[in-house]
């Protein structure tokens, strides 16, 4: 039997473009890894791995407009928001060349030995190495920034583990333009080309997540088909970490205080965010809580107006348009729901943004409402109309963990809610925003792009210079001769590395 064609396909018109590949078989799975872990040790090198991940954002730079261009006739971002994306993830790139330098990750520990603590201390001398081969799962909805150059790839080179990815059969040709921009990288600074692979394929992606020598895997997508690739890591004979971001419905809460100070403000704001991308952004604030009464209407009044000027968009593929119509049409349904704008169907290859009213009585128990707690991937929010604080909380205890979570409160004077409403949104999500919109992820040390499930698998943020930590783990030396540490751990600290000597930043 012959591999199955993967072919490029353009959204606007549900029409094949090209075929761009072949999907990967088992045997073809196993020979990427195989290469890939044969040339770990190439990365061992940190100013070679910096000095890649410079080649790699210049070389993006270099092939920006082909890139462009391609991205856009499989996916339909637009040209501008797919320029801003390829600038994001060559700084991104060249951010963690900076981590690389720098050399704090490697969190670089050193306690003497001493004999008059109790129990005394031996010599003890903690790093950390890279893994191995880490298998990158690309996200649909960014294809550059999160997919084959993204932040998973990104951090797993500069934490010195090769990288096998899974194209996303939404935007393959691009997947296979930028796998050829990096593996060109790696030859201009002497790296074998191999520290980066591509396949293609759903079982390709399956028997990667389950190969012997893959030591973790990250994923951006649905929770049914993260948390089926989570599952299979957790069975494997050797279980692996699987960092992946499955789904999230970035709840905003907006204080009475903040409706009664500048609801048209807020309503206009709201409608910008979450027709963002059509709605396709993982940061799309999906679920607003909004005081009853005249000023919450005030803010309903302008977000109808603003999502009402919101023409027509296309979303990633079919299946995803289809998803969205079927989605919006079920929640709709439910009693008590209103649509003040239908989202839906916009056409025949595009949709149409709107969004839900409910009272939040509704969704204060379990029951049929249910359904407007789950994400809903396109230009969709669910406003629910509470008439208490103490209405608020009861949702937001039954709400699932997020990537984010908004607070709009008052900004001229104290608002008496704002301190409660955001003690109780903070164990929902990883972000907590006050006054801003959760759209946006901006590429900074301090950043957290992760939360509670379903938002992520696990505690690590995949964006940020902290995402290298996923790729990491820690190793300790006892009482070893000098000569046979690691340059990182011997005392004179050849490599110039900042670390703590007995408990001290030195």
């Amino acid at each position: 039997m012959s591999a199955a064609p993967v072919w490029s396909v353009d959204p606007r018109t549900g029409n094949p473009r090209e075929q761009v590949a072949v999907e990967a078989t088992a045997a073809e799975v196993d020979r990427a890894v195989r290469a890939a872990h044969a040339v770990r040790d190439a990365l061992a090198d940190r100013a070679a791995r910096a000095g890649f991940l410079r080649a790699a954002a210049e070389l993006l730079e270099e092939s920006g407009e082909h890139i462009v261009e391609a991205a856009d006739a499989e996916t339909a971002l637009g040209p501008a928001r797919l320029t801003g994306e390829l600038a994001r993830t060559a700084a991104q790139l060249r951010a963690f060349a900076e981590v690389v330098d720098e050399g704090a990750y490697l969190d670089v520990h050193i306690d003497h030995q001493d004999g008059s603590r109790t129990p005394p201390w031996p010599d003890l001398r903690r790093y950390k190495i890279p893994l191995g081969v880490v298998a990158v799962y690309a996200a649909s909805n960014f294809p550059l920034a999160f997919s084959v150059p993204g932040g998973d790839t990104a951090s797993a080179l500069a934490a010195g583990c090769p990288v096998v990815v899974k194209a996303h059969p939404d935007h393959p040709a691009t997947s296979e333009l930028c796998a050829s921009v990096l593996r060109r990288a790696a030859a201009r600074t002497g790296l074998p080309e191999d520290i980066v692979t591509l396949v293609h394929g759903f079982d390709a992606g399956v028997e990667l997540v389950r190969h012997p020598l893959v030591s973790a895997a990250g994923f951006t997508g649905s929770v049914r088909g993260g948390r089926a690739l989570f599952d299979a890591a957790a069975a494997r004979p050797t279980p692996i970490p699987f960092h992946g971001e499955l789904g999230s419905l970035n709840p905003v809460v907006v204080t009475p205080a903040a409706a009664a100070e500048r609801a048209g403000e807020i309503g206009a704001g709201l409608g910008g965010s979450m027709t963002l991308g059509a709605g396709q952004f993982c940061t799309k604030p999906g679920f607003v809580l909004v005081p009853e009464g005249a000023t919450g209407d005030q803010l309903l009044k302008t977000l109808t107006e603003t999502v009402s000027s919101t023409g027509s968009g296309v979303l990633l593929d079919h299946r995803m348009r289809d998803a969205f119509v079927a989605g919006v049409r079920e929640r709709a349904a439910l009693p008590d729901v209103g649509a003040p704008v239908t989202p839906g169907a916009g056409g025949e290859h595009t949709v149409s943004a709107g969004f839900l009213t409910v009272p939040a009585v509704r969704l204060t128990a379990e029951g049929p409402h249910d359904a407007l707690l789950e994400e809903c991937f396109g230009p969709v929010t669910v406003i629910a109309r509470y008439a208490s604080v103490d209405e608020v909380a009861a949702v937001l205890a039954r709400l699932p963990g997020n990537l984010t979570a908004t607070l709009r409160t008052a900004t001229e004077d104290d608002d008496p809610d704002a301190a409660r409403l955001l003690a109780a949104l903070t164990p929902l999500a990883g972000r907590i925003l006050v006054n801003g919109w959760p759209t946006g992820v901006a590429v900074a040390p301090a950043q957290h792009h992760g939360g509670p499930y379903p938002a992520s698998t696990s505690t690590s943020t995949s964006v940020g210079a902290t995402a290298i930590e996923r790729w990491l783990r820690p190793v300790t030396y006892q009482s070893t001769p000098e000569a046979l540490l690691p340059p990182e751990l011997r005392e004179d600290n050849p490599l110039g590395l900042p670390r703590r000597v007995d408990g001290r930043r030195a």
